[in-house]
């Protein structure tokens, strides 16, 4: 099944390009072709997370951004598992799929897209699913340009609204952060509105956004066993208190394709977790590679995607 995902965040720092980076890695280990394009114009980080940091000059000019703005013919292709300097990454798998980055430009920022943009997105989109199972959108955080390009090319007169898409939005558990992660897709200015103005069906596109929640602390974990008997009951209270927010907000349990661990790892490094980590080093918990596993399985996997 050919699919097409936009992952989206209410603002920066929420986990959304680490996790959709290393949802990526497993879908290519599971054999399917990935393709990743970084269109978060303002700060493309793509590159340093599947750890190629000479492509973030090698972009210069010839990233997506310089592609959309017509300045180059082709956008730059990185093949990742050839390029990595990322030791355990080095030389592609047995029974991996390709897993290839479009990077954006490093010093480029957001811009108004018009119709010869919207043109240049949906050509690239239609010539790379000829090729890939999967690909995956990494879009600026909060209502950017980047989105509206997105929304326009899924319309129905789009070009793009044939092709199966699916919207991650991230957000960390905080109580700032599902407020506006609800506001950016249920709000006046949101998601849901702005895609229903140009043409997209309210309930077809809402019912293609999923949230995943990030940095989310497990209280049962080894991790807070640690705390003392009255900050455990208040970390407790939050996490109720959170749910219920949440809940209250549209973005309950019924909406969440998935909760990431807070991972000890990625509060240091943005980086991919490898099976080695977990195992061999045991530097990353294995939590969180099953969590990022489910959530690359359940991307495809229409049950999770059913009626809310």
């Amino acid at each position: 099944m050919k699919v097409l995902v936009f992952a989206a965040s209410d603002k920066g720092g929420t986990g959304r390009s680490v996790t959709s980076a290393n949802l990526a890695y497993h879908r290519a280990l599971d054999g399917d072709d990935v393709c990743y394009l970084d269109f978060d114009f303002g700060s493309p980080t793509a590159a340093a997370v599947f750890d190629l940091p000479d492509v973030l000059s090698e972009a210069e000019g010839r990233g997506l951004h310089s592609y959309l703005k017509g300045k180059t013919g082709e956008p730059l292709r990185v093949d990742v598992w050839a390029r990595t300097e990322h030791p355990v990454l080095r030389g592609r798998p047995g029974g991996s799929g390709r897993l290839v980055l479009l990077p954006g430009d490093r010093t480029a920022g957001e811009f108004i897209t018009d119709e010869e943009h919207l043109h240049r997105c949906v050509d690239l989109v239609l010539r790379l699913k000829r090729e890939f199972d999967l690909i995956i959108v990494d879009l600026s955080a909060g209502r950017s340009y980047a989105m509206d390009l997105a929304l326009a090319a899924t319309s129905p007169r789009g070009g793009l609204g044939r092709l199966k898409n699916r919207w991650l939005v991230y957000h960390r558990w905080t109580r700032q952060h599902v407020m506006a992660a609800a506001e950016l897709v249920f709000g006046k200015q949101g998601i849901v509105q702005a895609g229903t103005a140009i043409g997209h069906d309210p309930d077809v596109l809402g019912g293609a956004i999923r949230f995943v929640r990030a940095a989310v602390p497990d209280l049962e974990s080894p991790l807070w066993s640690q705390v003392s008997p009255a900050q455990y009951a208040w970390m407790r209270q939050c996490d109720k208190e959170l749910e219920e927010l949440a809940a209250g907000r549209g973005i309950g349990r019924t909406r969440v394709l998935a909760s990431i661990p807070l991972e000890p790892v990625l509060q240091w490094q943005e980086r991919l977790i490898t099976d080695e980590d977990v195992h061999d080093r045991r530097i990353a918990n294995n939590e969180t590679w099953q969590a990022m596993g489910d959530l690359a399985q359940r991307l495809t996997d229409d049950k999770f995607w059913g009626q809310l």
